[in-house]
């Protein structure tokens, strides 16, 4: 499929994960995109192994990286049809009332004041019909123990997603994707280990009833879709993509 021919595509967090994953799904169907990340290396290596790529580095919590960001995207490929606000962090899973003010801060700056950044600067720069779409997590709907912080963030972005849908429509659709637990960097940041053991891994697919974690080719999907014409009317969406643990 060329569904995004001609289309001018910005992910962040686009290094690795589900970023990469929907960078490169998005150029597979003919787009032009700009892979973003605070890891400028790694970036670089994603954009490198697309046909139509440009790779920029920024800390997506910083406003003025949020502004040149979209300035080069406009330089680079004219305008924005779709804004893929992908980049977000866990913390290190513990209670709450442990967690240093500075590493709650952190959360939210990264996970919902980029959000917000996107909007603003990139808003102007996006043609009808245009999608801005960001990864939230099922987290934001159904919250665990220990990692109260990052749920809430998430639960935050997803009023933020329905709330700006309504400010920028029908010009912009803005939707997001929730996704449930990945065996991506988040465990490495959540737990401390790059791979779930066994027994963990078990105990959080049993909550699942599709039978294992999200990839980070569900998701890829999902973006592709809500940014699609099969998607038009869809603005203020927040897609479960969970396999089903939201309804356990």
């Amino acid at each position: 499929m060329n569904r995004f021919q001609g289309k001018s595509v910005v992910v962040t967090g686009a290094a690795s994960g589900f970023g990469r994953a929907i960078a490169e799904k998005f150029a597979g169907e003919g787009a032009s995109v700009v892979v973003a990340d605070l890891d400028f290396k790694g970036a670089s290596k994603v954009a490198e192994s697309l046909p139509r790529a440009e790779p920029f580095e920024i800390d997506v919590a910083d406003e003025a990286m949020n502004q040149d960001l979209v300035a080069h995207a406009v330089a680079a490929f004219e305008k924005i049809d779709v804004y893929c606000a992908n980049a977000g962090i866990p913390h290190l899973a513990r209670p709450m009332v442990q967690m240093d003010v500075a590493d709650f801060d952190r959360v939210f700056a990264i996970n919902l004041r980029s959000v917000f950044l996107a909007a603003k600067y990139a808003a102007a720069h996006m043609p009808e019909g245009s999608s801005l779409i960001s990864t939230a997590s099922i987290g934001g709907k159904r919250p665990r123990p220990g990692l109260t912080p990052y749920n809430a963030s998430k639960g935050a972005l997803i009023t933020l997603t329905r709330g700006l849908a309504t400010e920028l429509a029908p010009k912009i659709r803005v939707n997001c994707v929730c996704p449930v637990s990945s065996a991506t960097g988040f465990d490495l940041n959540a737990i401390g280990v790059s791979e779930l053991p066994e027994d963990m891994n078990a105990a959080v697919v049993s909550g699942i009833p599709m039978g294992r974690r999200a990839s980070p080719q569900d998701v890829a999907g999902a973006y592709a879709f809500l940014a699609s014409e099969e998607a038009a009317f869809l603005t203020g969406v927040c897609l479960d993509v969970d396999g089903g643990r939201s309804i356990q």
